[in-house]
This record gives C-alpha cells, structure tokens and sequence, in this order.
C-alpha cells in the first residue's frame, strides 16, 4: 500500500486513545503489526510530562505518526492544529478531521474541504476523515488529497459498514486512490467485508481499545484485514438469484 510515496506491508493503522495502560496500547500496536499510528495533538501537549513521555513510547515502537485534528470544529481551528502539530511531530501528514454535527461526529464537508485545500498549499500531505459522498470526495482530490478516509459509520458506534452501496461507489469511481475506512468499524468481520469491497486499508481505535484485550483484539482485526484483502484479490463468488448445483451433471452414473 502506498501513501504519499511511502510503501507499507500493513493495511492496519491503529489510533492511540483509551487504552486501560500504555502497556496495553504497545502490546496492541505490536500485536496489530500495523505500521502507523495516530496521535492527537491535545494528547502530546496537554499532558506536560506524560504527554512527551507518550510520545518517545511511541518513537520506540518504531511506527510512523499521523497526527489528527480531533476536536476541531472550524476551519481556522483545524488549519491552526495541523501547523502545531507539524512542529510537534516533524511530519507533513495530517488527518484532517473538522467535526460538524456533535451527536454523530459527522464531519463538516463544507469546511473540510477548504481545510484540506489550505493545508495541501501549504504542503500538507492531508488524509481527510470524509463522508462516503461521491462529490464530496471528488473536491477534496480538487483541493489536494492524495487519500480518501470515508467512514462507514458514526465515530465508536461500531455499527459496521451501514451503506456498502455507497462504500462500492467510491471504489469504483476512484479505482486509483487509496481508500482507508475511517470511523465505524466494531468488529473483526467488519473490517474484512469493507476489504473485501476493495478498500485499501482500515483505521481503528475504538474496537481495540475498548476491548476486553486490547491486543488479542488487534491481532483478530489484523487477521481479518489480510483475509479480507486476499480474497478481494482472489475474486469471490458474487451471490445468485437461484440454487446452482456444486456436483457436475455430466459424467454422472445413470441407474436403470
């Protein structure tokens, strides 16, 4: 998989946020095999001490850092959090998020994609959290995004993939850009269906850190994804009106 120039094996990327310890965060991380994590700013600066504490257990786990900008509800706050966080963690990525509705988390498409076009001049390389709309994510390629992050459900409701139709869509009108399902999933099944739809990735935080194993549960999500990717891969069966017999008529025994 390839993001912004950058290769990598995992097509698991794992958020930091609610883990009992942060001995249960690394041994998810570990178990997950992923290869990026992601980290709020709010976390790294609030905490004084701990925060940069948390930061070098990160550095040691020797996994890229994607910054977000959870929280953020407005252009000017966003923009204003990505630039802190370039400086705090010495990286052009960003996962954008503007939230535009407070029940749901559902972002703000509007001021989402003037974020993303800011950013993008200034050399963001920007992974927008988005809706699964066509046009909305036709105008953040326009503004500069190289990576689609469409949810497949509200943020923690572990709900799952609740409209494969337009999940399909997306895969089919944009066959070239990385697709990482951000937001929804809530269990190992769901990862592998959304894979299966051809998707290129999956973005956890939730399911795994609220889990009763943080890092058997990452491990199970991580084998689902593989197993997902392989058979989208291998071209499944697509599902029949009728019955279709799996035992070949011809050559038969007849009996009289």
């Amino acid at each position: 998989m390839s993001l912004y120039g950058t290769e990598f094996a995992s097509r698991l990327l794992l958020g930091t946020a609610r883990y009992p310890s942060p001995a249960a965060l690394a041994e998810a991380v570990r178990k997950s095999r992923t290869e990026i994590v992601t980290v709020s700013l709010r976390r790294e600066t609030a905490g004084g001490r701990s925060g940069g504490a948390f930061f070098e257990m990160i550095q040691e786990l020797g996994v890229s850092v994607l910054p977000n900008t959870a929280g953020c509800h407005s252009i000017s706050e966003a923009v204003l959090t990505a630039k802190m966080a370039r400086e705090v963690f010495r990286t052009d990525w960003i996962k954008l998020e503007v939230i535009g509705h407070h029940d749901t988390l559902q972002p703000d498409v509007f001021a989402l994609i003037e974020a993303a076009r800011i950013l993008s001049g200034e050399g963001f390389q920007v992974f927008p959290y988005t809706t699964d709309d066509l046009v909305v994510a036709e105008k953040l390629l326009e503004a500069g995004c190289r990576v689609l992050m469409p949810w497949c459900a509200p943020i923690g409701s572990a709900m799952g993939p609740v409209n494969q139709s337009a999940l399909r869509a997306l895969r089919a009108n944009f066959p070239e850009i990385p697709l990482i399902v951000d937001a929804g999933i809530g269990r190992p099944s769901h990862a592998a269906v959304v894979m299966e739809l051809g998707f290129d990735a999956v973005l956890l935080n939730t399911a795994v850190a609220a889990a009763g194993d943080p890092a058997a549960m990452a491990h199970a999500f991580a084998l689902a994804i593989e197993a997902g990717r392989q058979a989208f891969r291998a071209g499944m069966l697509e599902p029949r009106d009728m019955a279709v017999p799996s035992t070949p008529i011809i050559g038969k025994a007849v009996f009289q």
